[in-house]
């Protein structure tokens, strides 16, 4: 129903004014999705059953999880919903620490349409509403497969009353592909691991977005975070025969706006120990001359971010770009800092201008990288209220310190944006986006860590 909207006080539970800028008819076509409503379904799906006859690899007691090397605890918040503690590898018989605390902090949803009732929204899902309080309770073979573990979550509402939900963490494993493989043409000796990875997830239904997170824990030391968007557009009316130029027509008088998603994670890492360095990398290629006679050298150019000014990035894919969190107290036995590196998955940057109201209010959306020293109260990037103030709360206004990041308890926060330019596709019900990143080991092994992985005998080797 567009041109229609109502102003509420939500304290005082008042109707402020009805706005009424336009009559525009209702589409007429029917949007449902739901299995009732499909005429006929696919015939040739059969069953794909994950079987654990001895059932799962991983241990838990109570919100503490130990899987193979990896050990870790899980937690939730009211607005963060999900949150991993206290992450660590096993290697050559001593725990490793590579994450304190990781958890995604902020998700804003800035809308690129003039429309009147479309102009407004620009949604902060976790300092607004609260991920947390909108988390799914899961259901086997449904959300997660195979051997599942669920955990509770306990939250308080807006009344101060408890609320509790039931399976709002799915713990369970998956395969996960090839792992590592060669075949010596020589002699004709074929060697393959498959690859198994420990999920950690949850689903929150925020309005007509789902967002299913999920922490993946790879047999190699790598740490994945994906987030998976489905769920409903918000759509709009529009008058018989008329387009927009900032939306997708996706059925007769209704179409989708153009819109972005931006998330943003804050991981306290702890690699190898408390105290962390980050630093640039990108690849350059070596100018033709007596170092490069051939024009085929490159190499990896790595400097060091020593402030918070320095440590405000935007991702590179032309180069290369990553990022590494390193410990200078430990080295491996190459004789260099023991290493995690952050590389980007899909990003992009806000199409919003500067002096918007969204970008005032989200302006951790305009880098990809941010680091600054751990500091106790400094938890969401946006400010503690994202919708009580006029803007450049959270990072923006922390950062203006210019804080030593050198050799500290550092704390990175990694933006990733998705640019959703609807398609026919999307509606009525959208089918799933991925988006995230990875941390995966870069020196903080002496060798691959994944050679004691035995083979898959019952299905490869028989």
């Amino acid at each position: 129903m567009d041109g229609l909207i109502a102003i509420v006080d939500m304290n005082k539970k008042e109707l402020i004014r009805i706005e009424d800028h336009e009559v525009i008819p209702l589409p007429p076509e029917s949007g449902n999705y739901a299995a009732k409503y499909i005429d006929e379904f696919r015939k040739d799906v059969k069953p794909l059953d994950i079987v654990q006859p001895e059932g799962p690899g991983f241990e838990v007691d109570g919100y503490e999880i130990k899987w193979q090397k990896w050990s870790l605890r899980v937690g939730f918040t009211h607005r963060e919903g999900l949150v991993i503690y206290t992450v660590g590898y096993e290697d050559q018989g001593r725990v490793r620490p590579v994450l304190y605390r990781g958890s995604l902090v902020e998700m804003t949803v800035p809308y690129g349409d003039t429309n009147i009732t479309q102009c407004r929204k620009n949604a902060f899902d976790l300092g607004e509403y609260g991920v947390g309080m909108l988390t799914n309770s899961l259901q086997l073979g449904c959300d997660c497969l195979g051997e599942v573990h669920y955990f509770d979550a306990i939250v308080n509402n807006a009344a101060g009353e408890v609320v509790e939900i039931p399976n709002a963490i799915c713990l369970h494993e998956e395969d996960s592909g090839i792992l590592w493989k060669h075949v010596d043409f020589r002699t004709e000796e074929v060697e393959v691991r498959r690859s198994r990875r420990l999920v950690v997830s949850s689903i929150a239904t925020v309005a007509n977005y789902e967002y299913a997170y999920y922490w993946y824990f790879y047999q190699d030391g790598t740490i994945q975070y994906e987030v998976k968007l489905t769920g409903i557009l918000s759509t709009a009316a529009l008058l018989p025969g008329k387009t927009s130029k900032y939306g997708t027509l996706l059925a007769p008088q209704l179409y989708g706006p153009n819109h972005q998603h931006f998330l943003c994670a804050r991981l306290d890492m702890m690699v190898d120990g408390n105290n962390n360095t980050v630093r640039e990398v990108h690849t350059e290629a070596e100018p033709m001359g007596p170092e490069n006679p051939y024009g085929n050298a490159f190499y990896a150019q790595k400097t060091l971010l020593c402030n918070e000014k320095e440590g405000q990035q935007i991702i590179d894919p032309l180069s290369g770009r990553y990022w590494e969190i390193i410990n200078t107290e430990k080295q491996n036995r190459m004789g260099e800092p023991v290493a995690y590196k952050l590389q980007p998955g899909e990003n992009i940057l806000p199409f919003a201008h500067p002096t918007a109201s969204v970008s005032k209010r989200a302006g951790y959306m305009s880098k990809h990288l941010w680091v600054t020293p751990y500091e106790r109260a400094e938890k969401f990037p946006t400010g503690d209220y994202p919708n009580q103030h006029p803007g450049h709360d959270g990072l923006p206004k922390w950062t203006q310190a210019n804080r030593s990041i050198e050799n500290t308890n550092v704390v990175v926060w990694y933006s990733m944006g998705h640019n959703h330019i609807p398609r026919l596709e999307d509606w009525p019900v959208m089918p799933v986006v991925n988006m995230g990143f990875t941390l995966r080991p870069s020196g903080f092994f002496d060798r691959n860590p994944a050679l004691d992985v035995p083979p898959s005998a019952k299905h490869c080797h028989d």
